[in-house]
């Protein structure tokens, strides 16, 4: 299987983050990355190649200009008002406030992010944009008839909203990639979400549409991040009406618990008749992750690949999180291989 990967991730390095009430140092990590690098070389996958630049166009397919005008600007500014280390929000419109865009950078800076775990520091904007160039860089070669490719990208994406940034990201490269089969003339895709917190971002764009299905299997939103987004309840609406699938699941789930949503989700997308599979491959589904809930073991992972391959689409595999450094790169890979091997 052919990866894409780009070492440009290496310019987005957080200091910290806001989660339980503390400024602690970032679990999104460079090394996260780099032992999935080290994996796919170990386990001879296949190819490494570095992506091709299909500039700003497909990523406007998705994301707001004025949000990517924000976001390109927005260390910069920083800088200019004489800021000291990571840019972080401290103030977000809630519901008894307008949703207004002011014109200072915080308030800015408020308006299009929706959690304190996003830091922008010097590189984000270029490791956000060369993550969302992998992701098409692997998208043009299953266009051009490669049944699989695997897209490394970090930071990742599927928390980011057409024009709001949160939860370690920043463009949404599955979205990304999926509109780009769209435009390039497929007319059903499938997104498959299997990290362990529900893809709000990529569902908030597809949701009114019919041309994309989405269906996620994560920890209950009821008491898990993002909270606020990815309950059953959750269908689709206008003529995305039941193109919009989620599975939460509660925390502790199994292997056994987590294959049968699996099983679920991969009937719903061969009802729909997609033809091609986009994965937002998440691994903190991981029983050691430090920031998540789930039971999977290692050796799950293969048998998470060989259903998805059961499916027999073109499959596009985006990396998203996945927090247990050390064990990152088996458990993606094992997916990776698990799915060619099926």
């Amino acid at each position: 299987m052919l990866t894409y990967y780009s070492d440009d991730h290496h310019l987005h390095h957080g200091k910290c983050e806001l989660i339980d009430g503390q400024l602690m140092p970032c679990f999104e990590k460079p090394q996260r990355a780099d032992h999935i690098l080290a994996r796919v070389k170990q386990r001879q996958l296949g190819e490494v190649r570095a992506p091709k630049d299909f500039g700003l166009a497909p990523i406007e397919r998705i994301h707001s200009q004025a949000y990517l005008q924000f976001f390109q600007g927005a260390w910069t500014r920083w800088q200019e008002q004489g800021g000291k280390g990571d840019l972080l929000p401290f103030t977000w419109p809630a519901r008894t406030l307008r949703r207004m865009i002011p014109n200072d950078l915080h308030g800015q800076l408020g308006y299009y992010s929706f959690d304190g775990g996003a830091p922008i520091t010097a590189g984000t904007w270029q490791a956000a944009y060369s993550a969302a160039q992998v992701a098409l860089s692997a998208q043009a070669e299953i266009a051009n008839g490669a049944h699989s490719a695997f897209a490394l990208c970090r930071p990742p994406g599927h928390h980011a909203a057409a024009d709001v940034m949160g939860g370690y990201c920043y463009l949404n490269n599955a979205a990304i990639a999926t509109q780009a089969f769209l435009d390039q003339g497929c007319k059903k895709v499938a997104i498959l979400d299997v990290d362990y917190h529900h893809g709000n971002g990529t569902q908030d764009i597809f949701y009114p549409r019919s041309d994309v299905l989405f269906a996620s299997i994560h920890g209950d939103p009821a008491e898990e991040f993002p909270f606020f987004l990815g309950y059953a309840d959750e269908l689709g609406e206008g003529e995305g009406k039941g193109c919009n699938f989620n599975y939460p699941l509660p925390m502790g789930s199994s292997w056994e618990a987590w294959s049968a949503a699996l099983e679920q989700a991969c009937q719903r997308i061969g009802e729909y008749g997609a033809e091609v599979l986009v994965v937002s491959l998440g691994v903190d589904t991981y029983m050691d992750d430090p920031i998540s809930q789930f039971k999977l073991d290692s050796p799950d992972y293969l048998a998470m690949g060989r259903r998805i391959a059961a499916l027999g689409l073109p499959t596009l595999f985006i990396m998203e999180g996945g927090y247990a450094v050390e064990a990152i790169g088996v458990n993606a890979v094992n997916v990776l291989e698990g799915f060619e091997g099926a």
